[in-house]
């Protein structure tokens, strides 16, 4: 028996990966987020798989679903939204099972920052102009930020942010991230990226607060700030460059 932990990705039902699909197709008990995965995605699992909504569940709940499901000889796809490698919770269930000596898989999704990112249309790392990007978020009832990790901090790089659940936080980001991007400094907001119901609003550090304000989102978004949003007037890489050498090229004769 073994648990198999899927990233369902980040909204839309055809952006599950192949495997994750098939996970749930085999499987004959899922474990899924009803509160942020899309229902579409639980059209993968068989017929008669039993299904198990965690929304309302404790941990310890959980766990034991899993056990019960070990006894049993049962695997278990444990559909989460997004990709497990950030803000999944899976750590600590993964904890919990090393202990029952449960095995387990993790099979990865499309992250909701890539989502967000294709529907501004945009690339988030230009040359020349923001080669990093930080993935970040503020101080929730859920867990605290360390102490070294804040929105200043990573301002003071200049690299794209692009900051999770904060959106309730709005001002304050705006407060701590002016002073080192500036107010003109683009930002953009995507709201339920992928989802029928999604929506973007762009603006900068000076506008977006009341922008927002008009119109507001309350959450399952995602702030985006930096000068890679709006580049244009940008120095081109010298990958696709016709006299740029490099081992697959084999344009020796230029």
């Amino acid at each position: 028996m073994t648990v198999h932990f899927i990233g369902a990705g980040p909204g839309a039902a055809d952006l599950i990966t192949l495997r994750g699909a098939n996970l749930l197709a085999s499987c004959p008990v899922c474990l899924y987020a009803g509160s942020i995965v899309a229902p579409e995605l639980l059209q993968h699992c068989g017929p008669e798989t039993r299904l198990v909504d965690t929304a309302p569940m404790s941990l310890d709940e959980i766990e034991a679903e899993y056990v019960s499901a070990h006894a049993a000889g049962l695997d278990v796809a444990r559909l989460h939204s997004g990709d497990l490698s950030v803000w999944s919770a899976v750590a600590e269930q993964i904890r919990r099972l090393e202990r029952h000596g449960i095995p387990y898989t993790l099979t990865p999704g499309v992250p909701a920052f890539a989502a967000a990112a294709a529907a501004l249309g945009r690339e988030l790392t230009i040359p020349e102009v923001a080669q990093s990007l930080v993935l970040t978020r503020v101080s929730g009832r859920a867990s605290k930020m360390p102490p070294g990790e804040t929105l200043a901090g990573f301002g003071r790089t200049g690299a794209t942010l692009a900051i999770h659940l904060a959106i309730h936080a709005l001002d304050r980001v705006v407060a701590e991230l002016t002073p080192h991007y500036g107010p003109d400094c683009p930002v953009a907001i995507v709201f339920r990226a992928t989802w029928p119901d999604e929506r973007v609003v762009r603006g900068t550090l000076a506008t977006i607060a009341r922008q927002l304000a008009a119109d507001p989102i309350e959450r399952t978004a995602i702030i985006f700030v930096g000068r890679s949003l709006a580049a244009e007037d940008f120095s081109e890489s010298s990958l696709y460059d016709a006299f740029y050498q490099r081992r697959f090229r084999g344009r020796d004769g230029l």
